[in-house]
């Protein structure tokens, strides 16, 4: 099917934002705690728009660093929104919109190779944390050739996942129907209807999909291939002019990654807070998938964006021969693990 194009165009400055909610103080002090800079005067906070895209675990370092107080403790005033489609994360990104936010890896080389500039700073899984579930009348990934799969977007995420479990059964995408559903949740509520035949779905989702009896024909954590899925950016002039504010931000977030990973109850507590989960064992499966798969030192990986690269410039001729580093900034991860901060946070 043909590539979505992204149209990158200039936007007016966002106009002054609501102040960020105040965050539930923190537990007891962990390893994160511990990471607080200590300084002889406080630090000026630095305002920043954080999105997050979708209702789901791969938030989870996002929403516990928020959760946990460790925005402001990093000297930033964080302010976290939701717009449910990572190619549109990335406009806002460049439309100056927001500071930093959560990208599909895909999207970024699509939008790199299109004039855009704008980089991953650090990754939030290295593999795609994402299920293909079907309904019972199919058996095989390659019964989906002439179904309707849901995913979000074109170009999101999920379509991205979807992509790849197709590749895996040499299911051509033109013989696929992509219905988009915008977010996640309505993936399943579409299949309950009967109104799609498969959708690629995310924790807590592939979790009570499975639960009211749906298949689950691939999960592409276990049986994809290293993929970046989910990374966090921000525009390259951004970065450029507010090293400062990138490098808390991406304190900020290693910490609330650590915490989430490390103190299952706060973690639990910080997911859902977002997700609204009334069932107790689909929120600690979501906590236990995504304490397994969420990066530590969250370095994009080379090996996976290499990947990502040459699928795209199959269709794409301008992403060919390009390399990692026009997509990826991992100074700011670098220099934390040079520091030895990262080590701290994991003795």
């Amino acid at each position: 099917m043909r590539s979505l194009t992204l149209v990158l165009a200039a936007a007016l400055v966002a106009g002054a934002c609501a102040p960020a909610a105040t965050a539930p103080a923190p537990a007891a002090a962990t390893a994160a705690t511990a990471q607080a800079a200590p300084t002889a005067t406080p630090l000026v906070p630095i305002k920043v728009r954080i999105v997050w895209t979708a209702a789901s675990g791969a938030a989870a370092g996002t929403w516990t660093a928020e959760a946990a107080g460790y925005y402001k403790e990093e000297g930033l005033d964080a302010e976290l929104i939701n717009i449910p489609s990572s190619s549109r994360s990335i406009t806002a990104m460049i439309a100056k919109e927001v500071e930093f936010g959560h990208l599909d890896p895909s999207n970024l080389v699509e939008s790199v190779v299109a004039g855009a500039g704008v980089k991953a700073i650090v990754a939030i899984t290295n593999n795609l944390v994402f299920s293909l579930i079907t309904t019972a009348k199919i058996n095989t990934l390659a019964d989906l050739k002439g179904k309707n799969i849901g995913i979000t977007r074109l170009g999101s995420s999920t379509h991205t996942a979807a992509l790849q479990a197709l590749r895996k059964a040499n299911v051509d995408p033109k013989d696929v129907t992509f219905i988009q559903l915008t977010e996640v949740p309505a993936i399943l509520a579409a299949m309950q209807a009967g109104q799609i035949d498969a959708g690629t779905v995310s924790p807590p989702t592939n979790t009570r999909a499975k639960a009211l009896g749906f298949k689950e024909m691939i999960n592409l954590a276990v049986d994809g291939p290293e993929y970046p899925s989910v990374a966090i950016g921000a525009s390259t002039a951004y970065l450029a002019a507010n090293p400062e504010a990138a490098r808390r931000f991406v304190r900020a977030y290693s910490r609330g990654v650590q915490r989430f990973v490390t103190d299952k109850e706060f973690g639990m507590k910080a997911l859902n807070g977002y997700l609204k989960l009334t069932d107790n064992a689909v929120l600690e499966d979501t906590w236990t998938q995504y304490a397994k798969y969420l990066v530590k030192i969250p370095y994009v990986s080379a090996t996976g964006m290499e990947q990502v690269i040459s699928q795209f410039a199959e269709t794409n001729v301008k992403a060919k021969g390009t390399k990692p580093e026009a997509y990826i900034d991992s100074s700011f991860v670098k220099a934390l693990e040079d520091q030895g901060f990262y080590k701290k946070l994991y003795p």
